[in-house]
């Protein structure tokens, strides 16, 4: 393997997730011997417990289009589409200095910022799909995500 461009970015959680899939990662770690290292099979289980194992390509670049209005910084974009934020305590906790930059619409008017961040978590919802259910048994969890990223697959 040749390194074309080191450090080029950042990747989402669906990228690593999505790699992870294409390198042959499985839940159960005698699934992956001799395919994958085991702390790839670790971060394959930890990334199907988040937002990530329901997202789509087609998803984030539709939230990646439909966030411009919002003038994100690209960490932040990161942020949200790796814990998609569902309540306004959420998007104040992921987005650096959300107050300030949610007071003032695109047009530099001042505006009501609990509206702004309302309209940002409505389109947030809107585009990226829900994290999994947290089940009553870590185990459940893991095998519904899994079940689900083969069908994906299929």
């Amino acid at each position: 393997m040749k390194i074309l461009k080191a450090n080029a970015g950042s990747l989402t959680n669906f990228e690593v997730l999505d790699f992870l899939r294409s390198r042959g990662a499985k839940v159960d770690p005698m699934g992956c011997l001799g395919v994958v290292a085991a702390s790839e099979c670790k971060a394959y289980e930890y990334l199907l417990k988040t937002p990530a194992c329901n997202q789509t390509r087609e998803s984030i670049y539709e939230f990646v289009k439909r966030s411009e209005d919002f003038r994100l910084a690209d960490a932040d974009k990161l942020n949200v589409i790796n814990w998609r934020p569902s309540s306004a305590a959420d998007a104040y906790a992921m987005i650096e200095e959300c107050g300030r930059r949610f007071n003032r619409n695109e047009r530099g008017e001042t505006c009501d910022e609990d509206e702004w961040v309302q309209e940002f978590l409505d389109m947030v919802k809107e585009v990226l799909p829900p994290p999994p259910p947290k089940a009553e048994v870590e185990g459940e969890a893991v095998e519904e995500a899994e079940a689900g990223a083969e069908a994906m697959q299929e």
